[in-house]
Formats: structure tokens, C-alpha cells, sequence
């Protein structure tokens, strides 16, 4: 945990006095090993970074008054449509996504993916959540990512992707292309990734016809987990 990630309810008595139990108090405690005094860096959810100075050490709490005063990093102008992938992978994919500065994530059905993904509890909204600000804590950002499922292939494509991808770059993963993912861009990107096995040639066509180019990352076909964090790096 590079950043404590702070909330409202945290804020007791003052503007600038949080209190923090919980998870984040456990790893505090054990980790950084913090005494009265000491202090850590912490920052307000979709505001401002700063540090905290601990002020009083509790039985399962620690209370520390906070100054937040630096902007939280730039984020990535991409935007990430993905195939919903087996929830344990879901997991690592949201984390990675939010430590890598994405802000917008569609997780969206397509033909290989099972519909018994769609029930899992990793899709729950508290499952998410805490993969997200997991990989805040890692990034040292504080800008909440947004994570939208759209369990229908076709009316997502047609009704909603041409407004989502104007005045982007929207590219495709698929390793059959024979087009190279471009290298450094300069302007903000709309990246689809489909599930294991890649979408079939009908998702392809109607992504072609939605604006998209279809693009490669060389020989090797990589597990979904290892692709995004790959391609994000080669884009941006």
C-alpha cells in the first residue's frame, strides 16, 4: 500500500482528523509499523494527495491529521472495452487497469463468454470496488475509476460505441491482423480486448463497422491478463 486511501466518513471532528480501522488499519499496523508521530502518504478519494501525520494510535484504530495539497496523477487517455473474463481473472484485470491509470472500463458479453460469468460475485459492486481502489493504493492515485457491464454485444456496438470512441483511436486486439499495434500515440484510445479464444468473426466485423481497427501484438498470443497491461504500455 504506497497511498492510504481516504474516504469522507474518515474525517472525524474537523476537516483535517481521520480515523482508520479496518483493512487499512491492519496494514498500517503491520506493515509500515507507524507509531504516534510518524508520518504516511494519503490521499482523499477523487481529490487531492498529501500526508498524514498519526496523532493517536487506538485498539483496532489510528487517528491522523491530514494535509492534501498535491494533485493525483494524470490519467491514462484510454478507455478499455473488454470481453468479461473469468472472475478470478476480473480481478487481476481491474487492479492492473486502475494501478495503470485507466478511468473507464465496459466489461461487455460476446460469444465466448460464458453466461455463467455474468453471476459471479466478482461483478458485484463491493467486489469491484475493492479491486479498484487496491490498485489506487498501489498507483498512488485517488481518481476512481468507472466499471460499466454491458451483458449484450450487439446494442452496446451499435447504439453505444460510435459516441464512446469519437475523437479516439479504437483498436482492436486481435492476433490474426496483419496490422502492428501502433507504438506512443498521441492522442487519447478506445482499446477493445476480447475473451480467450478472441472474439469470433462476427464481433470483429461489427467493431470494424463501428470505427475500430483490428491490430497485433506479434507472434505470441497472450492470456487476457498479460495482454492489456502489454498493450497499455506499448500505446501510451
Amino acid at each position: 500500500m504506497n497511498l492510504i486511501l481516504l474516504f469522507k466518513e474518515d474525517f472525524v471532528g474537523s476537516s483535517k482528523r481521520v480515523r482508520i480501522s479496518g483493512r487499512r488499519y491492519e496494514h498500517i499496523i503491520s506493515i509500515h509499523r507507524v507509531s504516534a508521530g510518524d508520518e504516511l502518504c494519503v490521499g482523499l478519494a477523487d481529490g487531492k494527495i498529501g500526508t498524514g501525520k498519526v496523532t493517536s494510535l487506538g485498539d483496532g484504530f489510528l487517528e491522523m491529521d491530514v494535509i492534501l495539497t498535491k494533485d493525483p496523477p494524470t490519467p491514462l487517455a484510454a478507455t478499455l472495452v473488454l470481453a468479461l473474463p473469468r472472475p478470478i481473472v476480473l480481478r487481476r484485470i481491474i487492479l492492473t487497469a486502475a494501478s495503470m491509470g485507466v478511468k473507464k472500463i465496459f466489461l461487455i458479453g460476446s460469444a465466448r463468454v460464458e453466461k455463467s460469468y455474468w453471476q459471479s460475485p466478482a461483478l458485484k459492486d463491493p467486489t469491484i470496488r475493492e479491486q479498484l481502489i487496491l490498485g489506487l493504493e498501489q498507483a498512488k492515485d485517488t481518481v476512481m475509476p468507472q466499471v460499466m457491464l454491458r451483458k449484450l454485444f450487439k446494442p452496446f456496438v451499435e447504439d453505444e460505441l460510435p459516441s464512446i470512441i469519437k475523437s479516439t483511436l479504437a483498436i482492436t486486439a486481435h492476433p490474426e491482423s496483419p496490422e502492428a499495434c501502433p507504438r506512443a500515440v498521441a492522442g487519447p484510445v478506445t482499446l477493445a480486448v476480447g475473451p480467450e479464444g478472441g472474439f469470433v468473426p462476427y464481433e470483429t466485423d461489427k467493431l470494424r463497422e463501428a470505427g475500430f481497427s483490428l491490430v497485433n501484438m506479434g507472434e505470441r498470443i497472450l492470456r487476457v491478463e498479460t495482454a492489456i497491461p502489454a498493450l497499455l504500455s506499448r500505446l501510451f
